[in-house]
């Protein structure tokens, strides 16, 4: 009752020559995963009588055959009225499909930093670098807010060229870290520790959704949609149902399913036990 209470907010914000458009009353529907690795986070969004302009926009520019290479940037909002919205997931769109008349939908398939993938680049850092002053470098190369929270220490004769995305790879590989792209934020942080001080407390009170899956690397959960959830992320499990599951939890895969006139409106977690 109390989330009948408490509307529901989804909102997409698309950039069309360069103006910022936000849509929140047609029909949004969403779906998507995102990874505490290198691997970039993936959404589909399906919007039913987009307004015709940007229909045409998103069409011409996301075509294969339009030599337009500047990033097309997608990004979804979703939140209560008690509380707001939250960024939930912003990529760059890499292909738009629509539908037939008389109701057109526009499916957009996107990617977390598809745009500097193909940024190829090379660095290098004489003598000894801080992990910390190689990941600012590479925060400003993938147009990235740096959230660094591992043990800094020093590398020698850091070199790199490729890909600017690929440098997150190496970044991750540098150590016992986790090096990922959550939106628009460059996280490093120690593997096996949760980011400070962001821990989702789930039990059924509060929008677990049947019972936990337990998997070899912890657990897998289903539950409404919230405000705390992030990537990297504790998250403190109680069933009544499987007292098994309960613990504490990092969260490396984060799903979503989101619609504003529809039943979904859910996270899908996987998480590590901590250990």
């Amino acid at each position: 009752m109390a989330n009948e209470l408490d509307p529901r907010i989804v909102q997409v914000a698309i950039e069309v020559d360069g103006v910022i458009k936000t849509y929140d009353q047609i029909l949004i529907t969403a779906t998507g995963t995102k990874y505490a690795n290198p691997l970039q986070n993936s959404a589909q969004i399906t919007l039913t009588n987009l307004d015709r302009v940007t229909q045409d926009y998103i069409l011409s520019e996301t075509s294969p055959f339009n030599l337009n290479r500047t990033p097309k940037t997608v990004s979804l909002f979703a939140g209560r009225e008690s509380y707001g919205t939250t960024l939930i997931y912003r990529g760059n769109i890499i292909s738009a499909v629509v539908s037939q008349p008389p109701d057109l939908t526009v499916t957009l398939k996107c990617l977390t930093g598809n745009y500097i993938k193909g940024s190829v680049l090379a660095r290098y850092q004489p003598g000894t670098a801080t992990l910390s002053a190689i990941a600012a470098g590479i925060a400003q190369d993938t147009n990235t807010i740096l959230n660094f929270q591992a043990t800094d220490k020093n590398i020698t004769n850091y070199n790199f060229s490729g890909s600017a995305l690929d440098q997150v790879e190496l970044l991750n590989n540098s150590g016992n870290y986790n090096a990922y792209i959550d939106d628009n934020i460059l996280i490093v942080k120690n593997a096996g520790v949760p980011i400070a001080g962001i821990a989702r407390v789930l039990d059924a009170t509060n929008g677990l959704i049947g019972v936990p899956e337990m998997t070899e690397q912890g657990v897998r959960v289903k539950y409404l949609l919230d405000n705390v959830s992030r990537l990297g992320g504790e998250l403190n499990l109680k069933s009544l149902v499987y007292p098994a599951a309960d613990g504490s939890y990092i969260i490396y895969k984060l799903g979503f399913e989101i619609t504003n006139r529809d039943t979904p409106f859910y996270h899908i977690a996987e998480a590590a036990r901590r250990l």
